[in-house]
């Protein structure tokens, strides 16, 4: 029995040294001395490493610390549109709803889009290239305003985002801290504004 054990040891010790020495897909292994590499489990005890977009450092909880007079208010292309459908002149309204100074401003892709629709907006084109609007200049491709001004709210927290494009609003909602202005009958109506401004938008 002794002897039996002994061969039985070293037997195992020799295929132990072949499977270190030769691959497993070798031809020379016998099938039984094959094993396959397990997959190595994951610990879970590891750390898990989870990104996520830096938070705004004008971000006070829920409040904008940014926001204040005189309002920079990016403009849409269709808050214009809407504002000369209703007879309203945007800089003086903004002004009656949000009781303080406003300042406007247009983006290189609005600008781009209004030029695009042509001789029916003639009139939005000259309102917008009043000197009281201040011009921002887009660096991306393309004229589609939406992810410009988005992606323009999301790293400026400074600005009211001025459109009545429902996909737009819906957007910008997501983003904390941005009010969103837009054009009702013969007004304009502003949501989402900090607690300290908010008696003085509902006046």
């Amino acid at each position: 029995m002794g002897n039996k054990n002994q061969v039985k040891r070293l037997q195992q010790q020799r295929s132990g040294l072949l499977r270190r020495m030769i691959k497993s897909s070798d031809n020379r292994l016998k099938p039984t001395d094959r094993t396959k590499a397990k997959p190595k489990k994951k610990r879970d005890d590891e750390p898990k490493l989870i990104e996520r977009p830096q938070g705004s450092s004008a971000m006070f909880f829920q409040y904008n610390t940014q926001l204040g007079p005189p309002y920079h208010v990016l403009v849409d292309t269709n808050f214009v549109n809407f504002s000369i459908k209703n007879k309203l002149d945007v800089i003086k309204t903004m002004m009656d709803c949000l009781y303080a100074k406003c300042i406007p401003y247009i983006t290189d892709c609005v600008v781009a889009e209004l030029e695009k629709l042509g001789q029916k907006y003639k009139l939005a084109l000259r309102i917008i290239k009043d000197p009281r609007f201040e011009r921002l200049h887009c660096m991306h491709r393309g004229t589609y305003a939406d992810d410009c001004l988005v992606q323009r709210v999301t790293q400026h927290k400074c600005y009211i985002v001025a459109t009545n494009d429902k996909d737009l609003k819906r957007r910008i909602r997501k983003i904390p801290g941005v009010p969103i202005m837009n054009v009702a009958v013969n007004r304009y109506v502003i949501e989402r504004m900090p607690d300290a401004f908010e008696p003085m938008s509902k006046k």
